[in-house]
């Protein structure tokens, strides 16, 4: 489990695959202070599992269920990602609850800097609209966001100046692809609510709607 609060960002040195998954070896810093194999690791905000490491890399396999889901697949030597060590049970919860299991992937509609910080827009898939609320969390490329403004399949999140500096965020491009996770507590009320859903058309956007 991870907070979405990005430590550093790492470059891919090498990216290769191994049957139907593919593995890749990330230069990084700080998050190998204190590494071990069978460490949990967020790139990108995907949870990846260290098979080895030096003084200055670590090497980890995305399986073919990420791969499709994610934009890892995508990915190619020299591109930076964002890095995040897995949360001690004695750590500060600095974001919100993010389990590293990519959603889907959205799509960057446009990047706006008229407003204090930057104004990120993507377009969610369509299925997973219905758990994201305004000022609710949702994780992009790993880091734990706010939702500033939410339009039907359209999601807005300020970014403050140094999350945009210290991560991935400020090499984006309109039309560029981003890893979404949405907030796993909505997804758990959306499967309470699913059983009632018809006898009393009570739904999460309706709750949302009501202020809960």
């Amino acid at each position: 489990m991870f907070t979405g609060i990005v430590e550093e960002v790492g470059r891919i040195r090498e990216a290769d695959y191994r049957g139907a998954a593919r593995r890749l070896t990330i230069v990084a810093n700080e998050i190998l202070a204190d590494i071990k194999k069978g460490d949990s690791i967020a790139v990108d905000g995907v949870c990846l599992t260290v098979e080895h490491f030096t003084d200055d890399t670590f090497t980890a396999q995305a399986v073919g269920e990420t791969l499709s889901r994610s934009t890892l697949v995508h990915k190619s030597v020299g591109d930076v990602v964002n890095l995040e060590r897995a949360l001690r049970a004695s750590a500060r919860l600095g974001g919100h609850f993010v389990l590293g299991h990519v959603d889907g992937i959205a799509q960057i509609i446009s990047i706006d800097d008229t407003h204090p910080g930057q104004w990120l827009t993507v377009q969610l898939p369509d299925h997973l609209t219905r758990f994201v609320v305004e000022k609710g969390s949702i994780a992009l490329d790993g880091l734990s966001l706010t939702v500033a403004r939410l339009n039907s399949t359209l999601v807005s999140v300020a970014i403050i100046p140094h999350t945009w500096q210290a991560t991935t965020l400020q090499k984006k491009r309109i039309g560029d692809s981003i890893n979404v996770e949405v907030d796993i507590m909505a997804k758990y009320v959306q499967k309470l609510l699913r059983p009632y859903e018809q006898a009393s058309g009570m739904t999460l956007e309706k709750l949302s709607e009501l202020g809960f």
